[in-house]
């Protein structure tokens, strides 16, 4: 049986595994059926982790982290948790596999993924011409026009890092404000390769088998049909919290209207010995210092509740 399980390998997991095997447990596993790393390996620029001086990628950022994180004995399953369920006072992890793990304590830390903006033609063309990661796929539009949809960080971020590779960006937000970092924002609108289409939605985007060759914007009444081969999506994101779906439809514990664990101040939520950490619980901060912040306060929970419980804990 595990003392502690985490099911998510971004930063939050990560540290809570540094944290949890650093702070004396002895059973740990982190189950993450890819690399560990997390969503921000797909950023292109991350210029705010504290004690980074310089500008690097969310690859570079992480590359060292899983090292550090075993180096006190976490192990990593490359094993997708399906469901996470309780049995009196500890934890069924089913696999998919189909086998089973007992643990004595959770994290969940599975982070969240993109959301759709809901256009025509958005899953058609995702992977041919739509796509929710720059870093990935802005190569492919050297030297062509790329559209951006997004008014928040991410999207002026990536809008950033495309101006790089694409002979010109278009900005498209549905506000005349964004809900980026000022800074950010300043830098965008002084680059003389992208160009703003605001208060304006995407209707549709249109292409043949080869891709996508333009997009329908709606603004102030009027169409638009900007052509170009690729359209970045960034408009916030999904938080995976299928993990804590039981059988019924019902969850485990406790989530707001978004779906998000909710969570006290010690990231413990309505479920003792069930913790939630980084983007998926609530109000979080959708930042990397934050999810790694929220891991080692989970951790440190883990181990409080362990050593309260101790024999205390009843086994089914």
């Amino acid at each position: 049986m595990l003392d502690l399980a985490i099911v998510g390998g971004g930063p939050a997991g990560l540290t809570a595994g540094l944290y949890g095997t650093r702070g004396g447990l002895a059973n740990v596993v982190m189950y993450e059926k890819g690399m560990p790393g997390g969503q921000i390996t797909q950023s292109s620029e991350v210029e705010n982790y504290p004690g980074v001086c310089k500008v690097v990628s969310g690859m570079e950022l992480m590359e060292c982290w899983p090292k550090q994180a075993m180096r006190f004995g976490l192990r990593h399953e490359m094993q997708e948790v399906v469901r996470v369920s309780r049995c009196e006072d500890i934890f069924l992890l089913t696999l998919d596999n189909g086998q089973t793990q007992k643990a004595k304590s959770v994290i969940i830390a599975t982070g969240s993924t993109p959301k759709r903006a809901g256009f025509e033609g958005e899953e058609e063309f995702f992977g041919r011409g739509v796509s929710t990661c720059a870093t990935c796929d802005g190569f492919f539009y050297k030297d062509k026009e790329v559209a951006v949809l997004g008014g928040g960080d991410t999207a002026l971020e990536e809008a950033l890092f495309l101006s790089k590779i694409a002979k010109r960006v278009y900005l498209i937000h549905r506000r005349d404000k964004f809900r980026a970092a000022p800074s950010t924002v300043q830098r965008v609108k002084s680059n003389p390769k992208i160009e703003f289409i605001l208060n304006a939605t995407v209707k549709k985007v249109y292409g043949d088998q080869m891709g996508v060759q333009g997009v329908i914007i709606q603004q102030n009444g009027q169409e638009i049909d900007l052509k170009v081969p690729g359209l970045f999506v960034f408009v916030g994101m999904q938080v995976n919290n299928e993990v804590i779906k039981q059988e019924d439809g019902s969850f485990l514990c406790e989530v707001n209207r978004w779906g998000e664990i909710v969570v006290d101040l010690r990231m413990q939520t309505s479920i003792p010995g069930l913790f939630g950490a980084g983007d998926v619980r609530s109000d979080a901060s959708k930042q990397v210092v934050c999810a790694a912040g929220d891991g080692a306060t989970a951790a440190i929970s883990a181990i409080n509740y362990l050593q309260a419980r101790g024999e205390e804990l009843k086994i089914c």
